[in-house]
């Protein structure tokens, strides 16, 4: 199935939560099961499919640069924040020009899962629909995971329509797992500076332009060192 041949990888962040392993070694590089984090999700994107990722860099930003250049299956191109972080939607938005207009997708590096009886990544592709959607998100289900932590999270409609909700009286049935495919147009007009993607998904769930697909997956969301153990142990 086709889809998009262009992904943006969210890698800049700082990676507190994963001290210590990030005093030296940027969150993208850390080892899950013998292969880095970042490794593991440009395997999932060759595999569906990509032929170019772009990937932004700010913490040890010259070792993930270094490291990258291991890579042959792929085109890459850099999205430096050097000079400072610009959050999810100002990622993305930085990286703008490297991008094209064609529709992406989108992946953070700490999201890993065990597929089920459909690839993830390829029950996104069915169900992106570029007539209806300006963003469709990759979801697990509650209790389908490790990180699906809290209130925060999406309710969805019968046709696929999200809305986001972060309070404590709505027991959310569905969690991003920070994949998805996205119309680069939809951060045209915002100021290349750091915003999060969050309030675009307020602005297009008001206008139906928000959608999610739910995967049949086991997700494992690695976000400090606890969680990166129990993921290599799931992994071997």
């Amino acid at each position: 199935m086709t889809g998009p041949k262009t992904a943006m990888v969210l890698a800049a962040g700082l990676g507190t939560r994963m001290r210590p392993l990030t005093d030296t070694t940027p969150k993208a590089l850390v080892k899950v099961a013998g292969r880095t984090l970042l490794d593991r999700v440009l395997d999932k994107l060759v595999a569906a499919g990509v032929e170019r990722a772009v990937v932004n860099v700010h913490h040890f930003a010259d070792q993930v640069e270094a490291y990258l250049k291991t890579r042959a299956d792929l085109e890459i191109l850099i999205s430096d924040e050097r000079a400072g972080l610009l959050d999810s939607g100002g990622g993305i938005r930085h990286a703008r020009a490297l991008l094209g207009d064609d529709p992406i997708f989108v992946a953070n590096i700490d999201s890993l899962w065990l597929e089920g009886a459909t690839p993830a990544l390829e029950a996104l592709k069915a169900a992106w629909d570029p007539a209806r959607m300006e963003i469709l998100l990759l979801l697990v289900a509650r209790g389908n995971g490790i990180g699906f932590e809290g209130p925060q999270g999406f309710l969805m409609d019968g046709a696929g329509r999200l809305t986001h909700s972060v309070s404590p009286d709505v027991v959310t049935p569905f969690a991003n797992v920070g994949f998805g495919i996205l119309k680069p147009q939809v951060l045209d007009g915002k100021a290349d500076e750091a915003f999060s993607i969050i309030p675009v998904w307020h602005r297009l769930q008001a206008t139906g332009g928000l959608y999610g697909v739910v995967m049949d997956a086991f997700w494992m969301h690695v976000g400090d060192p606890a969680a990166r153990d129990a993921a290599e142990a799931r992994l071997m």
